[in-house]
């Protein structure tokens, strides 16, 4: 792969080439994304989704817009530093082509402002709710009308490709979605292969998958544009674009870090732990005088949080560039914080997290619930959707789509596309519009 192409301005719909050096240096089309994404319905929507705590009623805990804010920061600082090193090495992208380290700091904070905006309610466990329906509940009578790639895309419903469809959809009026950069969208899909096989190689990107067969087209053209290496000759998978690394890198030194920090701003996680976990990372950089200068206990562990982040950001920008070859042709096969000295450290934290926060009992029993809501809807919405289109609904299947978007594609004889559609409509609620409507079913009021 080449940064000239993995560079690309070129947005759907586009008819002549964008050129950089051509760009106005006051709204360049990277930032354009960022501002498009900002200003999307689904992305305000995620002020109302769980990122760890369903349903908090505090204050503090992180929700999935505060976490995509954050992760977008600590992207934009990985794409800045990465840039002013691409274009010390590579000086021919800026002398010739015009680029700037500004970028690649936008490219990357714009895919991860992004990154969480497929993501349904109620966390992960919202993902695997989804999926559950299809394999053992009602949804599965649906497997034998379906090829086994699109079933499979329903039993793995997953954020990811969800969100590359909301950011690249067309509907009435709107071609293209959001219409980004070609660049972005590529930094964006973390696993750019289609749902089977299931992780075919250990290679990170064939962890997951990032794209429905419903956007398989869409996905060719952004890789061709970009120039990504094909990964199968038998089924769709590239590689990584490089800047993918740098978005997830940055996810993951915020969960790491700020999971942690919310777990013990919840009482879930005794301060000592940051001292003792965080403290291994930070080391080389912590003042001790500083932090127990702090009264607070907020303050102290928003001090061990803000060295933590900046030693990892610095660290990923190492190793990127330590790896850009092996990066650029698709033989870098793991996260770049994999990579990382500490490691060790990071897995210590991670796992305490796990155990003292994600395992807790008061995310647990909410995600209980959010099954109990999701599944209710699914089973809800697709019977109507279905009776609809068999031309059997009842009244009450008519009152349920009264009350349905006109963007829901209830009418098209594909069973996999209204299937879709609305595993795709219930994605897009919030954790409380989705309690809403599963009280409204149920007949518990309003």
């Amino acid at each position: 792969m080449n940064w000239e192409q993995l560079l690309s301005l070129k947005r759907f719909g586009d008819t002549n080439k964008r050129i950089r050096k051509e760009q106005d240096e006051n709204r360049v089309g990277f930032e354009v994304d960022y501002d498009r994404i900002i200003f999307s319905s689904e992305f305000r929507s995620l002020q109302d989704k769980t990122q760890v705590i369903p349903l908090s009623n505090t204050d503090f805990v992180h929700t999935r817009l505060t976490h995509s804010l954050e992760v977008s920061v600590v992207g934009r600082s990985l794409g800045r530093s990465v840039g002013h090193k691409l274009l010390e090495k590579h000086p021919h992208l800026k002398n010739i082509h015009g680029y700037h380290p500004n970028d690649f700091g936008a490219i990357v904070a714009a895919a991860a402002l992004a990154h969480d905006i497929g993501n349904p309610p109620f966390g992960h466990s919202g993902e695997k709710a989804i999926g559950e329906f299809f394999i053992n509940g009602e949804g599965k009578i649906y497997k034998d009308q379906l090829t086994p790639a699109q079933y499979q895309d329903l039993c793995d419903f997953e954020g990811n490709a969800n969100g590359f469809k909301i950011l690249t959809e067309s509907h009435p009026g709107r071609p293209g979605g959001i219409r980004l950069s070609y660049a972005t969208l590529g930094a964006f899909t973390k696993y750019p292969k289609e749902s089977l096989p299931k992780k075919p190689t250990n290679h990170i990107a064939d962890k997951k998958y990032g794209v429905f067969q419903s956007e398989k087209e869409n996905f060719e053209d952004v890789a061709h544009e970009l120039g990504l290496i094909k990964r199968s000759e038998n089924n769709m998978s590239y590689s990584r674009h490089p800047l993918t690394f740098l978005v997830e890198a940055a996810d993951d030194i915020c969960y790491t870090i700020i999971d942690f920090e919310d777990g013990i701003n919840l009482g879930l996680i005794q301060e000592e732990y940051a001292l003792e976990y965080l403290s291994k990372i930070i080391r080389k950089n912590i003042i001790p005088e500083h932090y127990y200068a702090l009264e607070t206990q907020k303050d102290r562990i928003g001090y061990l949080r803000a060295l933590a982040i900046g030693t990892l950001i610095n660290e990923a920008v190492d190793i990127f560039m330590a790896n850009e070859e092996a990066i650029l042709n698709g033989e870098f096969d793991c996260a770049l914080l994999d990579k990382s000295a500490y490691d060790a450290q990071i897995k210590d934290v991670i796992k305490i997290s796990i155990d003292k926060v994600y395992q807790s009992t008061e995310v647990i029993d909410k995600e209980i619930v959010g099954y109990g809501v999701i599944n209710t809807l699914l089973n809800t919405y697709t019977t109507a959707v279905n009776n609809s289109f068999n031309q059997t609904a009842s009244n009450y299947d008519k009152l349920i789509l009264n009350g349905l978007p006109d963007t829901l594609k209830t009418e098209t004889d594909d069973l996999y596309t209204r299937l879709l559609s609305v595993c795709h409509y219930v994605s897009l609620l919030s954790d409380s519009k989705a309690m809403l409507d599963y009280k409204k079913i149920k007949g518990l009021g309003f």
